[in-house]
Order: structure tokens, then C-alpha cells, then sequence
């Protein structure tokens, strides 16, 4: 079954800092060439609520796939690019997914496979975009209201802002308490339909992926503590496991 993982890192000091921005380069190949890995995606962050073209320097991300959870275990405590990141990090988490929904290209291949696996506890969200150069100024005066919206819905367990480019290659993932209030929000007709029925009928992307998860563990602290999914209904109990370092 396939396993998705989106590990955090922040980086508190000029000289981490300086580190993982330099990493941006040779640790794509390092990670790469980790055994059972499949597609792996090294990524920056934004400041803001989803979206944002105003770059975090103390937050990076490292998305990939991975055959299970177990194979993506072993890698991130085995390998020394993994062990690296997170003693040069202040703070790290990792979020355990499996993948239930994928739609649309991740630089022209489909990087998830949709699983048949119950999905009546906490699940995520990533939506990636690539803007097209020439209209990228039209869709970052939409940008503001979906940002927005995701961050004052009371319903959103954590949300984070990632890109690989600035302005052009961006992702906006997501945790919310079921599929309900997901689909509750997606559908709403407010500030954030309206600006997404805006970029497709303007064709501002060049690409979009759209993809769904369930979350089966976070490990690790985020902001001080692990996200608070207490409150969601788990009845798959025995698949979720939330533990902080």
C-alpha cells in the first residue's frame, strides 16, 4: 500500500538557515538515490495560510512516496541525508499519509496512487499548481481570498504553504477532522470557490494536481506541539498513531 510522507523541518539559526537553502540543490540528488523511494519532491515554504509568493526562509518540506510506512521509516532514521535535515532542524514532523484520491500531473507524472481504504478519521488535503509565467500576476490578485479562507475555517487542523519556485510552483496542504468538513469547505460558496472558479475560467495554470489522503500518523512537533487530532473521529483506531518526540 502506498505511503506518503510530508516531513517539516525549521531551521532557527542564520547558519541552518544558510544550510537548507543550499541544500535545495544536492540534497534532490542525495534523496533520490534512496533505495524504495519514488517520487520526492524538496520544497520551501511561504508565510501565510496556503498559497503565498513571500518565501519562509526557517521552513522546508520534503514530500515523497514510498512502498509502506515501514520502508519510510526505516529511510528517514537510516539515511544520512534524512539524519542530517533533522540535526541541523530546531524543530521537525512528519506526516504519514495514504494516498485515497489523485487528480491532474505533478511535472507531467502521477505521483499517487489512490488507495481502497477507509476514510471516517482525519484526512488531508495538497493542492499543487504550476501558474503560467505570462498570467502569474493575474492569479496572485486571487491568491488573497483562498488563502484566507483556509485559514479562518475553524475546522482546519494544520494547514502549511509549500513551493518548489516561488510565484510559479506552489502547494497548499491541508488536515481536517473528516471528509465532511473537507468537502464542506471545497464546496462552499464563498470567497474561495469564487476565486478558484476565477483561475479556471482564466486557465492561469499550466498544470494542477488535486489529491486526498488519509492520515494515518504525525511524529514529531510542530510550532511546539504535534497537531491536536483528538478531536476527529478515529474508527480506524488501530491504523493512527500520533507521537510526539
Amino acid at each position: 500500500m502506498q505511503s506518503v510522507t510530508l516531513s517539516l523541518f525549521r531551521f532557527g539559526t542564520v547558519r541552518a538557515r544558510a544550510w537548507a537553502l543550499f541544500q535545495m540543490g544536492p540534497a534532490r540528488f542525495a534523496l533520490r538515490a534512496i533505495r524504495d523511494i519514488g517520487t520526492v519532491k524538496l520544497c520551501g515554504s511561504g508565510v501565510g495560510e496556503g498559497f503565498t509568493p513571500i518565501p519562509d526562509t526557517s521552513v522546508y518540506a520534503i514530500l515523497a512516496t514510498w512502498p509502506d510506512h515501514d520502508t519510510a521509516r526505516r529511510a528517514m532514521f537510516g539515511t544520512r541525508i534524512f539524519r542530517r535535515y533533522a540535526a541541523m532542524a530546531d524543530e521537525q514532523m512528519t506526516i504519514f499519509l495514504t494516498p485515497t484520491a489523485a487528480r491532474g500531473q505533478w511535472d507531467g507524472a502521477t505521483p499517487f496512487t489512490a488507495q481502497k481504504v477507509a476514510t471516517d478519521g482525519p484526512v488531508a488535503a495538497l493542492t499543487r499548481a504550476t501558474v503560467r509565467m505570462r498570467t502569474a500576476r493575474r492569479f496572485w490578485r486571487h491568491e488573497p481570498a483562498i488563502s484566507r479562507a483556509i485559514g479562518s475555517d475553524p475546522n482546519v487542523l494544520f494547514k502549511i504553504g509549500i513551493g518548489e519556485l516561488p510565484l510559479v510552483r506552489q502547494a497548499t496542504f491541508s488536515i481536517w477532522p473528516d471528509t465532511a468538513s473537507m468537502a464542506a469547505f471545497a464546496r462552499a460558496d464563498g470567497p474561495h470557490a469564487t476565486a478558484i472558479r476565477a483561475v479556471r475560467d482564466e486557465g492561469l495554470f499550466k498544470e494542477e494536481l488535486y489529491a486526498r489522503f488519509r492520515v494515518d500518523a504525525i511524529e514529531g512537533r510542530w510550532a511546539g506541539q504535534t497537531p491536536d487530532l483528538t478531536a476527529a473521529r478515529i474508527d480506524h483506531a488501530t491504523d493512527m498513531k500520533v507521537a510526539a518526540e
